[in-house]
């Protein structure tokens, strides 16, 4: 599975932005679907998973209730959209892709990754 991340950019605290990840080679909707970010000196860390169908979504409580996570299997293509950003918020983002992570929230229960889109939120 190949994945390409778009989407990224600069915008003030408050606005809001989406993410687009279009994975190619394989069948998408037997992958669940996830985002993770890395800020500048901190760790990856889990943003939002989608299951395969699109009937579950699990978020990171830091931005429960900001963001959503979404797919559509007939575009081959799954979302972040990010509302109410938060300097906070400033990260790469990546998207990954497994056909069922142990653990959602762990990076390395993922098996494939796509390269970041940057993410800037001025204050």
């Amino acid at each position: 599975v190949q994945l390409q991340a778009s989407g990224g950019g600069l915008v003030q605290a408050g606005g809001s932005l989406r993410l687009s990840c279009a994975p190619s080679g394989r069948t998408f909707n037997k992958y669940f679907m996830g985002w993770f970010r890395q800020a500048p000196g901190k760790e990856r860390e889990f943003v939002a998973a989608i299951s395969w169908s699109g009937s579950t979504t699990h978020y990171a409580n830091s931005v429960e209730g900001r963001f959503t996570i979404s797919r559509d299997n007939a575009k081959n293509t799954v979302y972040l959209q990010m509302n109410s950003l938060e300097p906070e918020d400033t990260a790469v983002y990546y998207c990954a892709a497994d056909l069922g992570p142990a653990k959602i929230r762990v990076g390395a229960e993922w098996s494939y990754w796509g390269k970041g889109t940057q993410v800037t939120v001025s204050s």
